[in-house]
């Protein structure tokens, strides 16, 4: 949710700072804006909309040339989408970009008001630069005495880039919960909101801790406490490099993610299999301690709720431990019952997911033990979790998630396997059978991406549906739940999964002539239930899409259409499943014409309310 980038040192600052706010504009933005300092003095230049008004405002009006500053794509909080919103914003000799929200910025307003200090915006950052500059002008020539003034009066979780006046080689960085990272040049400094943005100038990073603030010149970067101490900061490595946060020849993002899967899956489980086994000693997670849960609780949002869902099914199933499955905004304020001898799972690609963050920070509280399942190393949630899995998924660009979705459902295969292997509910055998077949399925992956021509046929019939149904049982009806998100967040098309046996509870009643209803069946056990819901709706008219594996023949008046898919075990079908449901919502947007790499009003890191 919204993108800083900053620079200093030789190059070209305005080249510098619009290339990396492309790299992250999948983080979802409606405006932008950079501030550099050309010859000494700070400009602006700042547009709603996308990078590309802005650089075709900069040739109506000026580029602005220099080699220091800052840079800001903003996703709308306070203040509606407009070029006076934009950042940066200015206070007296002090800009700054932001992101977060100031919770108080009210009170802080009101203050500075008295004070005879005038907006020119609606939002809470400009209350942010004239206070920063109210404490300045009490210092003059001491900016980090005047930050951390400003960030002992601040409430609420931030991120800045701060350009001073009097310091036209400097630029000044702090965060409280959003994340920073400073990037370390040859004779450059950078700060970005995702190392995806200077990954093509370096691979050398500090990772800012909450209440930090970095001083960034050609020659490096001092981090310095609220003390004003100075920080010895450990030196970070990417590893991956530019080309795995470019398409490679892909249309967009999100069919590269999609193609990447297998790999992914792939470059997840093998380190934690040893022997034929699973091992995720190197996690912190050993059979003594999974002995000692009596109960888990998986936390997370959208995307990843739904691998949560999936997880839920197969630890109940295999190790016989009660799951609850939360929405983490839900469970941070409903009191839950967690406490000692539970297990808190948090799910989150970007470790950075504020709800999340803090429904972890809340398990511990309680007494719980946390596990952390997420991608992006060093992130908040990684770094305070008891127990810590990555998902080595690489980079994902596009806003809507498929191989993030796919490794940590592969996680929580593997947890699930060696729970119920501690609990000794299942064997050795049974656990060398399971995990043997986990390893089987990027081959399977590999065959259903091999067969696209159908799932581009069925979009072709959706783009003109008003809305339609996801329907399965058990497992399939956590997939239907993540194939509705997808479709919905980038074709725009109003969809909703629920269970099949649900639909007599009331929802068959929205079945009308040619609605699309999808309907998932893999389960073994439960195909003959499902396919009588199937046959349920479509004698009310609906236009059916039937995916089940290969093998079944249901009546040739049961659906319009039949995708089949491998036949494999039905406890690892998901992992085989939500691919066609990805290249479905996939080709339903790109047929459509919409953005589908950064669907409006979505950010890919959500890192406030």
């Amino acid at each position: 949710m919204c993108g800083i980038v900053g620079y200093v040192g030789q190059r070209s600052c305005t080249d510098v700072l619009m290339d990396g706010l492309s790299r992250l504009e999948y983080r979802g933005y409606d405006s932008a804006g950079i501030a550099v300092f050309e010859n000494g003095i700070i400009k602006v230049a700042k547009s709603k909309g996308r990078l590309k008004d802005l650089a075709d405002k900069m040739d109506r009006e000026g580029r602005l040339e220099g080699h220091a500053g800052i840079g800001h794509t903003r996703w709308a909080t306070h203040g509606e989408p407009s070029d006076r919103n934009s950042h940066p914003h200015g206070g007296g000799s002090v800009t700054i970009v932001h992101n977060g929200i100031i919770e108080n910025y009210k009170r802080l307003k009101d203050f500075l008001l008295s004070k005879g200090r005038t907006f020119e915006s609606d939002t809470d950052t400009e209350v942010v630069a004239q206070l920063l500059d109210y404490y300045y002008q009490a210092t003059p020539g001491d900016p980090v005495k005047a930050i951390i003034k400003t960030m002992k009066e601040l409430e609420g979780s931030y991120a800045l880039g701060v350009v001073f006046a009097d310091f036209p080689d400097t630029v000044f960085a702090l965060r409280k919960e959003s994340p920073l990272i400073v990037g370390l040049g040859e004779g450059e400094s950078f700060i970005a909101s995702d190392v995806t943005a200077i990954l093509q100038y370096t691979r050398d990073y500090y990772l800012l801790e909450p209440n930090e603030i970095a001083v960034l010149s050609k020659d490096g970067a001092k981090v310095y406490d609220l003390h004003y101490q100075e920080i010895k900061k450990e030196r970070k490595t990417a590893d991956w490099d530019v080309s795995a946060a470019e398409k490679g020849g892909y249309p967009h993002f999100m069919i590269k993610e999609i193609h990447e899967q297998p790999v992914a899956v792939k470059t997840t489980i093998a380190p934690r299999i040893t022997d034929g086994m699973p091992d995720l000693s190197e996690c912190g997670i050993t059979p003594e301690r999974l002995r000692e849960f009596h109960a888990i609780n998986v936390v997370a949002c959208g995307t990843a709720m739904h691998a949560g869902m999936v997880g839920k099914y197969v630890i109940e199933k295999l190790a016989k431990v009660p799951v609850n499955v939360d929405i983490a905004s839900e469970f941070r304020y409903r009191e839950p019952l967690v406490g000692e001898g539970d297990l808190v799972i948090i799910i989150s690609q970007s470790g950075e997911t504020a709800d999340s963050l803090a429904a972890m920070r809340l398990a511990k509280e309680l007494g719980a033990k946390t596990l952390a399942i997420v991608n992006a190393k060093g992130s908040s949630i990684a770094r305070e979790a008891d127990m810590l899995i990555y998902t080595h998924a690489g980079p994902e660009i596009a806003v809507a998630s498929t191989k993030a979705y796919m490794v940590q459902i592969a996680v929580m295969y593997l947890f699930a396997f060696e729970l119920a292997l501690a609990k000794g509910v299942i064997d050795e055998a049974e656990c060398r059978r399971l995990t043997a077949l986990l390893q089987e399925t990027p081959a399977q992956i590999e065959q259903v991406l091999a067969d696209k021509e159908l799932t581009q046929k069925i979009a072709a019939e959706l783009i003109t549906a008003d809305s339609l149904l996801y329907i399965g049982r058990g497992l399939d009806y956590a997939l239907s739940m993540e194939g509705s998100l997808k479709l919905k967040e980038i074709s725009y098309i109003h969809s909703e999964s629920y269970a099949a046996g649900e639909l007599k509870h009331g929802t068959i009643s929205l079945i009308t002539e040619n609605m699309p209803v999808i309907a998932v069946a893999t389960q073994k056990r439960l195909y003959e239930k499902t396919i009588s819901n199937v046959k349920e709706v479509k004698a009310r008219g609906a236009k059916v899409v039937l995916i089940c594996r290969e093998g079944c023949c249901p009546d040739q008046d049961v659906a319009d259409h039949v995708f089949q898919i491998p036949n494999f075990d039905d406890l690892l079908m998901p992992m085989i499943a939500v691919v066609p449901l990805q290249l479905i919502a996939y080709y339903t947007a790109v047929l459509k014409g919409t953005d589908v790499d950064k669907p409006r009003n979505l950010a890919k890191s959500v890192t406030v309310e």
